[in-house]
């Protein structure tokens, strides 16, 4: 049989809201053309991010019933140590109420002026809390990663000569660590392949440089490694995710996404040192190192999750159900990021829409119009993400992306079809679509409140 069917059976269903574009117009202006200030009820699906909004299982639901609400000492805490300690062999497992704590945490712990992170990609909450440090955040993706209409099997991976580089024109003692993002979601959730995480290791172990791995989405990874590196075809996805953290000494994860719950999150690591200090950091910050923010039934859930996503059932289902959606606006002649990455298809902005530069925001302009066209909500990944203004002088992004995240175990084939219909429909009426300029921003992170204002079509800020 061709047709990936859904690994599960829906159990309980939550309406979604039909409204009209005039409706959506209004909505979307009082949201100062930011879809992160629309109000979720106004959005028909929601592909803002696969962050948090995964629907969770049976077993998920009943080990929440049976979460251990005890202040220290919870015995849903040491199931989910047992759990994460027994997928990833590190020795110290910190809980924290998300990824972006875990960040805060490790980098308020190593960074500094003056010192510099290396990544493949930084992702945006990476790159806010390296900076916030002090640190600098240094993206060296491999030269392929920036085609987006080339296929490459693990277009996420990190250019190691670029990383050497890096290393003897900075010098050793000023990288406290290095880290690597699996999947690399800033280039479009690529893969990144256990041959070059293997020699990323080999190469930092010549400095003595400690490697993490931002594992957020490790599971989809490591299915990715079962399709395409001959050597591990025959290996389980659990036995390659093993292998996978073995190379690092320590990860950060974002629970919400591959451990498939609503909130949650840990940093791992194996240097004893590092972790009392980060504990310390957590007490003051997050809350005791027995549930770090999150009640017992949050990490009973996580728990339960984590062990959940390694089926392999599943994550055949969850690459495919994605590859379907990128197939379909591909045959159509819209321009998606090459090949489908594990958690979302990427739309390229700046194929899409090449009258708009950087500086009016192709993405942004992209994601409005897909509201506005069918109640769509996504995520620009470009010029407002990761541009900036330096000296009067505005630097784009290296590219300029659309995301449409897909929630995990959450819409039906017939949910894609018609996503795939409106991206279609805005794609032939591309040239009525304006640029945008920023009417208001914050200091970090801008994309989560900026406020926007429409161009007059052919218009320039």
């Amino acid at each position: 049989m061709n047709t990936i069917i859904e690994p599960f059976k829906i159990k309980s269903v939550e309406p979604i809201n039909f409204t009209t574009r005039e409706y959506r117009e209004r909505a979307i202006r009082e949201a100062f053309y930011n879809l992160f200030l629309l109000k979720a009820d106004d959005v028909l699906i929601d592909f803002l991010t696969d962050s948090g909004t995964a629907a969770m299982s049976s077993k998920q639901w009943a080990a929440i019933m049976d979460g251990d609400e005890s202040y220290a000492g919870s015995r849903s805490f040491f199931r989910f140590e047992e759990v994460i300690k027994e997928l990833t062999g590190f020795k110290h497992i910190i809980p924290t109420h998300q990824g972006r704590a875990a960040e805060k945490i490790l980098f308020t712990v190593v960074g500094g002026l003056g010192k510099v992170i290396p990544n493949n990609t930084h992702f945006d909450t990476t790159r806010a809390n390296v900076e916030f440090s002090g640190s600098e955040a240094v993206d060296l993706p491999v030269a392929v990663a920036l085609d987006t209409e080339k296929r490459a099997d693990f277009k996420g991976n990190m250019d190691l000569d670029k990383l050497e580089a890096l290393i003897k024109k900075t010098g050793r003692e000023n990288i406290p660590l290095c880290f690597l993002t699996v999947t690399n979601n800033s280039v479009g959730g690529q893969p990144v392949s256990m041959s070059n995480i293997r020699r990323t290791k080999a190469l930092l172990n010549k400095y003595d440089i400690p490697l993490f791995i931002d594992a957020c989405r490790f599971a989809e990874n490591a299915f990715f490694i079962k399709l395409r590196e001959p050597e591990y075809r025959d290996r389980s996805v659990r036995d390659i995710a093993h292998e996978m953290f073995s190379y690092a000494d320590g990860c950060t994860m974002s629970a919400k996404k591959d451990a498939l719950v609503n909130i949650g999150g840990f940093l791992a690591l194996n240097d004893s040192g590092l972790a009392e200090k980060a504990r310390s950091l957590l007490i003051m910050t997050e809350g005791f190192p027995t549930y770090g923010g999150l009640a017992g039934r949050d990490l009973d859930a996580i728990a339960q999750g984590l062990t959940e996503v390694l089926d392999e059932d599943y994550l055949k289902y969850r690459i495919r159900s994605v590859e379907y959606f990128g197939d379909k606006l591909e045959k159509a002649g819209v321009p998606v990021l090459v090949p489908t990455g594990g958690h979302a298809v990427f739309l390229d902005a700046h194929r899409f829409l090449p009258d708009i530069p950087p500086e009016n925001f192709p993405g942004q302009a992209l994601s409005v119009q897909l509201y506005l066209e069918g109640g769509i909500r996504s995520v620009e990944i470009g010029s407002v993400m990761f541009g900036k203004e330096v000296d009067g002088k505005f630097f784009g992004a290296q590219l300029e992306l659309v995301r449409l995240a897909i929630p995990r175990r959450v819409y039906t084939q017939s949910h894609i079809d018609f996503a795939a219909e409106v991206v279609i429909e805005v794609f032939r009426k591309r040239n009525s679509i304006p640029g945008y300029k920023i009417t208001y921003e914050p200091p970090f992170l801008r994309h989560f409140t900026a406020h926007f204002e429409a161009l007059p079509i052919g218009g320039r800020y």
